[in-house]
């Protein structure tokens, strides 16, 4: 499979109950603004005409600035919305019938929460591996238990595939958590949550990428 290139360097995971009533598509563009390089759209509870006329908009209004919408465990939500790419985790449909779903052409990732999960990832059918809990984090109430910054290291020379690590990282431990191999990092009140996301996205992205200021909503 040719794998599509994707620039996990500042990844946003955002939903309705994370933007502290503001709009969500207001809190993504500011982020954007800030350098946000992938967003993924998690929302648990709404309806599913609802969540495909979300990511469908959302879609397009990124796709302008090259950031792909990623959707949360719903693949027939991706689907149906043409979003870029599908997230989904250990309890959710398997990686492979995911890819048999999605075909090639759409972003698979797959989350692993241990060492012993990362070692079974087949490379050929998952775009990339999301790590963690890299530590405790409050945005997720049935997040596995913390890896830590050793398992982590440890599932970075594990995988040939790109990694992107989540779970409690904040700026004051970003630095920490890309220092294990990871190729980006994943937050989600680190920036939703912030008074200023544009400004937050903007200390947490990777400083060999030029924060995108320029864009409008």
């Amino acid at each position: 499979m040719t794998r599509r290139p994707i620039d996990l360097s500042l990844y946003l995971v955002v939903g309705h109950d994370d933007t502290l009533g503001r709009p969500i598509e207001e809190v993504i563009m500011d982020a954007v603004r800030g350098g946000v390089t992938v967003v993924q759209f998690r929302d648990k509870q709404g309806a599913t005409r609802e969540l495909v006329e979300r990511a469908r908009a959302l879609t397009a209004m990124l796709r302008p600035f090259g950031v792909p919408l990623i959707v949360n465990d719903r693949v027939d939500v991706a689907l149906a919305a043409g979003a870029d790419g599908v997230h989904i985790g250990q309890d959710d449909m398997s990686a492979v019938d995911t890819r048999r779903l999605v075909g090639p052409d759409v972003i698979v990732g797959l989350s692993v929460t241990t060492l012993a999960e990362a070692k079974v990832v087949d490379p050929a059918i998952v775009d990339y591996v999301g790590v963690g809990p890299v530590f405790a984090t409050p945005t997720k109430l049935d997040a596995a238990p913390p890896l830590g910054l050793k398992v982590t290291a440890a599932v970075c020379g594990t995988l040939s595939l790109p990694i992107v690590a989540i779970g409690g990282i904040t700026h004051r431990n970003a630095d920490s958590v890309r220092e294990t191999g990871v190729h980006g990092i994943a937050v989600v009140s680190a920036i939703c949550a912030a008074d200023d996301p544009t400004d937050a996205a903007r200390r947490l992205a990777v400083r060999s990428r030029r924060p995108m200021a320029e864009l409008t909503a």
